[in-house]
């Protein structure tokens, strides 16, 4: 069992956060996680546990994606945020508010960890802020939404695609999609970032597309350590495939795959931890 200390964030547009700090108080290092869609600061514990130990502690925080509908408070007033309701080029507001608590610790050295949809979001966040006042990037199973759809989902996306853009055009972004159109709740501008592959976020990670140019990522100067789960079900292409790929467009890659688990790592969590210290040992 690894003591944690209840904290709140505040971010620099004034949207309060709660989270949990992980590990000792006075760390030599922090790692700030972000967790996958739909995720909560209670995601990923067992990984959490193996990297907040030592001079090691993680901050992980419930970004405005957490969970599927959800309120949080933004100044004064309350907004719906979630899964479901999220707009992704908020998350660069979400992680500077994690990043200046850490520094407003006193903590010298701090990474930016993200797993599956978290992994967007840490190299936007990247993009967007020039990785400032940070040391390297983590991306855990960092797949793309539009490439990890089922066989159904896919059935449904030309339809759902189609409805979401009116609802959009109409000034009805934020309304939900009917239930008979995708089987989970998403409002239309959340749907068309998820699953069009044109969209700011889809373009991140562009694997599944070799015609297009990953210029968000390739602009990320900072070093970054890329984990692919070796099972992963959310994956339309082997693993080394998608490891060849991210080799080819960021700037400083290491780059290595966990052989025999899932999208989260479960049963790897320990070889995780092993990967990251070797990494972050040689910058």
């Amino acid at each position: 069992m690894i003591p944690c200390n209840i904290i709140e964030i505040e971010t620099p547009k004034k949207v309060r956060l709660n989270g949990l700090w992980f590990g000792t108080k006075k760390p030599a290092r922090v790692i700030v996680w972000v967790h996958g869609l739909g995720g909560s600061a209670f995601s990923n514990r067992r990984l959490i546990e193996q990297m907040a130990k030592g001079d090691t502690a993680v901050i992980a925080f419930n970004n405005r994606g957490f969970g599927v509908v959800n309120r949080i408070l933004k100044g004064r007033k309350k907004t719906v945020i979630g899964a479901a309701h999220e707009v992704f080029e908020e998350c660069v507001d979400d992680i500077q508010g994690a990043i200046d608590l850490a520094h407003d610790m006193g903590v010298k050295q701090i990474f930016l960890g993200g797993i599956s949809t978290g992994c967007q979001k840490s190299i936007y966040w990247a993009a967007k802020r020039k990785g400032k006042g940070v040391s390297g990037i983590i991306l855990l199973a960092p797949i793309a939404d539009y490439a990890g759809l089922g066989t159904e989902e896919r059935t449904l996306l030309p339809r759902a695609t189609k409805d979401a853009q009116v609802l959009v055009a109409k000034g009805q972004s934020h309304d939900l999609l009917p239930g008979a159109l995708w089987p989970t709740p998403i409002d239309a501008q959340r749907f068309l970032s998820l699953y069009t592959p044109d969209s700011v976020e889809q373009s991140l990670f562009s694997y599944f597309d070799t015609a297009k140019t990953p210029r968000i990522l390739r602009g990320v100067s900072l070093p970054i350590l890329v984990l692919l789960a070796g099972a992963d079900e959310h994956a339309d292409r082997p693993a080394e495939d998608i490891a060849v790929w991210f080799e080819e467009h960021v700037q400083q890659p290491t780059v290595s795959i966990i052989e025999g688990v899932d999208h989260g790592f479960k049963g790897g969590e320990v070889s995780v931890v092993a990967s990251i210290k070797k990494w972050a040992k040689g910058l």
